[in-house]
């Protein structure tokens, strides 16, 4: 039963953050950068300046996607691409259950349906083949027109990577129902274990069809430099989506700031300094996230490895009755309960599409790396950063309320 009132918890008004922080200082090479350019006072153009472009075109190749500035294209963040996209492609949106809580926002502003589609146990982030397929079906069944399937190979909320096997089926049917895709990538450079994780883009298995969205927050730059780049499919539904896209940038004045721009094209080159610091983020938010999927699992809760990213995706469906206790009974009022026992903010799954009775959390490991600058950067450069006195604290409180939940869970549990 529903028990939250809706008014005032709003998932798009009092959701979450478009993407999860990292939490940790400025690389000083990069904020140089942006003083830089501080002076630039004109405008830069709609869709990106032509050293920016250049940029995110190496980038891409350096990942196995060659790519033509042409075809590319900039805004000030991955929300105003995946809007102009939306608006360009039209139709319905189809977008798997959960997503990334910025995702169904702007097909409802649009007034366009987002329907959800289940994803495989394997992983979240990719629509299971077959529930695609009866998705579409059933839209259409009802006069519906799926047109556009956003999909996420290292996913936000789960944290998971799509394995091949699964996107390969997934890319199959959608282009079997001529859906276009969108690939969000933003997460694709945060892979816990790059060597071991066989992490595709879907514009690999099918360049017409698929245009890419990163949005550099994931990987490169602070979320208050908003700043993102659109990969576009080849050939000329590519070049004229390419410039559609530009002209609902442009009625939305949609530029990236001139030194955000500057930064932006500077840790898109990755020299050494970027990459390097890339590489210490990505390991420690790995260290986090998987002392926090411990915890999760001794208290009894479900949550996969974490694979990518700075956050889990917990599922305390089994703790269900100890948290009837707190009359905790949907992901609003469990947001709400964690919230205030961890003194951390927590973001319940009804955020990410999923639904508003599952008892399901998105939990961010930046927000056990203190409360300071000086506590977050000594994160970085410790050696044992779980060691560390304040990071400690907050495992210790996370793992003190999951545990009394599992105790509580488990003396209520009727006798066999």
């Amino acid at each position: 039963m529903r028990r939250t009132d809706p008014e005032g918890h709003g998932p798009v008004r009092y959701g979450p953050s478009a993407l999860p922080d990292d939490g940790l200082p400025v690389l000083p090479e990069v904020s140089a950068a942006l003083a830089g350019a501080a002076n630039r006072t004109r405008r830069g153009p709609i869709g990106g300046d032509t050293e920016l472009l250049d940029a995110a075109c190496g980038y891409w190749l350096r990942r196995g996607l060659p790519t033509r500035p042409g075809r590319v294209a900039a805004a000030p963040g991955a929300p105003a691409l995946l809007l102009a996209l939306t608006a360009t492609l039209g139709g319905d949106v189809l977008v798997p259950r959960p997503c990334a809580a910025w995702w169904a926002p702007y097909a409802r502003l649009l007034g366009t349906p987002a329907f959800p589609v289940a994803t495989p146990a394997e992983c979240g982030g990719v629509p299971d083949p077959y529930a695609l397929l009866e998705t579409v079906r059933r839209v259409r069944a009802e006069g519906g027109d799926p047109r556009l399937l956003v999909l996420s190979v290292a996913d936000d909320p789960t944290a998971t990577v799509a394995p091949p096997e699964v996107l390969h089926e997934t890319v199959e049917a959608a282009t079997a129902e001529g859906l276009h895709l969108v690939s969000d990538e933003t997460w694709r450079d945060t892979v816990h274990a790059p060597h071991e994780t066989v992490l595709l883009s879907p514009a690999e298995m099918l360049p017409d069809r698929v245009t890419v969205v990163t949005d550099l927050a994931g990987a490169f730059l602070p979320a208050g430099w908003p700043a993102a780049i659109a990969r576009f499919p080849a050939g000329a539904p590519g070049e004229a989506l390419h410039a559609r896209v530009l002209d609902v940038l442009t009625a939305l004045d949609a530029r990236v700031a001139e030194p955000v721009a500057a930064a932006a094209a500077h840790v898109l080159g990755e020299p050494g300094p970027v990459t390097a610091r890339l590489a210490a983020s990505v390991r420690l938010h790995a260290r986090l996230a998987r002392a926090v999927h411990a915890a999760v699992v001794a208290a009894g809760a479900l949550v996969r490895p974490p694979q990518a990213g700075r956050h889990l995706y917990a599922d305390l469906g089994p703790l269900r009755s100890a948290l009837d206790a707190h009359a905790v009974g949907d992901a609003q009022e469990l947001e709400d309960f964690l919230t205030t026992r961890l003194e951390l903010p927590v973001h319940g799954g009804h955020r990410f599409g999923d639904d508003l009775g599952a008892l399901r959390v998105r939990l961010s490991t930046a927000e056990l790396l203190g409360r300071t600058d000086e506590e977050r950067a000594e994160c970085l450069l410790s050696p044992e950063p779980l060691e560390l006195p304040h990071v400690q604290r907050a495992l210790l409180s996370l793992r003190s309320v999951l545990d009394d939940l599992r105790d509580d869970a488990q003396r209520w549990e009727p006798p066999r």
